[in-house]
């Protein structure tokens, strides 16, 4: 098969090493970011929301309660004129790491609307260098307060990793990231889904030097959470 290989070294199997691709978690990776931090400090200057982590997260849930009732209240913002107040800048009061799946809309999953929500997305909502990258923005530039990284049932990338069975293209790059997961939740599909909800969500609060010092000042919280389709509602997983 043409395409990327999943990296077999004792490192990728072991969780953060997810980053190992393109020698990110090397020394001078690291020094290059943490020249970076002094740049987006202090972090309370940086904040544009008024929240606190805990509430941003209190913000989410409430949005996904109104989702599961069926009583939206995004629908009812005047859609044009949030277009226009938000071309000029963005103010998200969180971010979101999902997977790409479409069942997964998230907007709706937390009834927000335009510039409410930093996105980002791919298949087994792992954390990649590029994922990274946007979300250290997103917390750095932005000022977002919370980061959750939302799992889902009937994940393809799980079920695709739990199999290990050969795939078209570059899809088995997505296996060794999952590997983590897939030991701890012992190959049963939601466990595996959760347990990497769980791992994603740590290699964010300790594996960016940016990441992790919002989160010692207090400035930003980083959850794990699950998604049931067939009934809407997301949990937040300990």
């Amino acid at each position: 098969m043409v395409g990327l290989r999943p990296c077999s070294c004792s490192a990728c199997e072991s969780g953060p090493a997810v980053l190992h691709r393109r020698g990110f978690l090397g020394a001078g990776a690291f020094a290059t970011v943490a020249g970076v931090v002094p740049l987006l400090a202090p972090w309370s200057a940086r904040a544009k929301t008024s929240l606190s982590p805990d509430a941003a997260v209190a913000r989410l849930m409430a949005g996904n309660e109104r989702f599961v009732r069926g009583q939206l209240d995004s629908p009812k913002e005047n859609l044009d004129a949030r277009r226009k107040a938000t071309v000029e800048g963005q103010e998200p009061f969180a971010a979101v790491l999902s997977c790409a799946d479409s069942r997964v809309p998230v907007e709706l999953v937390f009834d927000e609307g335009i510039g409410q929500l930093f996105v980002t997305r791919v298949a087994g909502n792992i954390v990649t260098p590029e994922i990274l990258a946007s979300l250290e923005y997103g917390v750095g530039v932005l000022g977002t307060r919370a980061i959750l990284v939302l799992a889902h049932q009937g994940c393809g990338a799980v079920h695709a990793a739990i199999d290990g069975k050969a795939v078209p293209g570059q899809i088995s790059a997505l296996y060794a990231p999952l590997r983590q997961a897939v030991a701890r939740g012992g190959g049963e599909q939601e466990a595996v889904a959760k347990a990497n909800a769980q791992i994603q969500a740590g290699i964010l609060a300790a594996a960016s030097p940016v990441l992790a010092s919002a989160v010692k000042e207090g400035a930003l919280k980083v959850v794990a959470a699950y998604y049931a389709l067939d009934t809407g509602k997301v949990t937040l997983l300990a």
